[in-house]
């Protein structure tokens, strides 16, 4: 059996559940671990996001996130869309597009603030 390296980001989450909530909407399944829920994992296909309670986090403050590089930046946008997020504020959904250094990708930012920035190789 062959593994590969692999790193996972670890989020900040004021509540655990709302971000499993949050998370489902956009096509991840969560369970909740730890010593009273104080840890999530969540999982998408392939992408993992762990996330551990921070109650006092301000997400117009959070300098948290992560990139995520998959092979169908527009597949995934267009799954995350269902969602129905704004395309301004706190979460939000920004647009999809081609970027000068070579990768189409686009955003997303959860309720606590954190920034999913998803994009593929041109």
């Amino acid at each position: 059996m062959h593994t590969s390296d692999l790193a996972i980001p670890t989020l900040p989450s004021r509540s655990l559940p709302a971000t499993v909530t949050f998370y489902e909407r956009l096509g991840f399944t969560g369970r909740l671990l730890g010593v009273g829920d104080s840890y999530a994992v969540l999982t998408r296909g392939s992408i993992e996001l762990h996330f551990f309670t921070h109650p006092a986090l301000r997400p117009a403050e959070s300098i948290a996130g992560c990139y995520i590089r998959v092979a169908d930046a527009d597949a995934l946008f267009a799954a995350f869309r269902t969602a129905a997020l704004p395309a301004t504020g706190i979460p939000r959904l920004d647009a999809i597009g081609d970027k000068p250094w070579g990768m189409r990708e686009f955003a997303v930012v959860d309720e606590d603030g954190n920034l999913l920035r998803i994009g593929q190789v041109l």
